[in-house]
């Protein structure tokens, strides 16, 4: 019943708050747009948590601010498993991280429903006023442009990609960063019959399927970087979408991303 209430509520709220005159991104393309990395700390463990996917799931799906280009990655940790309910999309590779931005952003902890933006703000991530003024102020500061390229790879199921800056837009003010290139997917669901959600229809954001920090590279760019991604027999690949991002590995804030989907 808590989840069927709270689930009530968050849509009320997008019907007023997400769909207002001054959140439409419909006059602006992708190229135009900001892109602004948000990520969510979760777990199908946690009680609390199915309204911030939600909130994330919609992020994705409505773009609802102008400027921006939303990148959803949801982040699923391990902490919770201990609790009956084992997360199928659950890694400590995720924990790690969210780990690492407990020590670089301001009042920040280990907490879940976490969501994070570019890498520089952290609040509950069922706030969905929060996040629509976090990610409107993210989409106002400089964003370098990732360009991402996708080619069908020398076996199945493999992919080569290549990552480059948007000669257009600005360099990132450090002259090293670590790159990152993750998978996401769509429309991902679990009915868990155990733990805090046991019984409960649980649907998710864009998932991280796979994050791996590919290398360090220093800026400008001489040739593009490319990399090779396999695919897991158990992921769709029409809904999967490949993201690459920057940071800065001193701050962990994000200078530069972009994503392209895999049709």
């Amino acid at each position: 019943m808590r989840l069927k209430v709270a689930f009530s509520l968050l849509a009320v709220f997008f019907a007023i708050t997400l769909r207002g005159p001054a959140q439409s991104s419909t006059s602006n393309s992708p190229a135009q747009r900001q892109p602004v990395i948000v990520e969510l700390f979760t777990s199908e463990g946690c009680s609390d948590c199915p309204p911030a996917d939600a909130l994330l799931k919609q992020l994705a799906e409505e773009q609802p601010i102008d400027g921006a280009e939303i990148i959803p990655l949801e982040e699923h940790v391990d902490y919770w498993n201990h609790q009956g309910w084992t997360d199928p999309f659950s890694s400590p590779d995720f924990t790690l991280r969210q780990n690492d931005y407990a020590t670089s952003i301001p009042k920040s902890s280990v907490y879940t429903p976490q969501m994070i933006v570019d890498g520089r703000v952290q609040f509950i991530g069922s706030r969905a006023k929060e996040a629509l003024e976090q990610i409107r102020a993210a989409a106002a500061q400089p964003k370098v442009h990732l360009l991402l390229t996708l080619a069908p790879g020398a076996k199945a199921r493999t992919y080569n990609v290549e990552l480059r800056l948007d000669p257009d837009s600005a360099t990132p003010n450090t002259s090293s960063v670590d790159l990152y290139l993750a998978v996401t997917e769509k429309g991902l669901h679990s009915n868990p019959n155990a733990g805090e959600n046991s019984g409960a229809a649980l649907i998710h954001g864009p998932v991280v399927r796979q994050l791996h920090k590919l290398h360090s590279i220093k800026l400008p760019l001489a040739a593009p970087v490319t990399n090779t991604l396999n695919l897991k027999d158990n992921w769709i690949p029409s809904n999967l979408t490949v993201v690459g991002f920057l940071v800065n590995p001193k701050t962990h804030q994000i200078q530069a991303a972009g994503d392209v989907p895999i049709l």
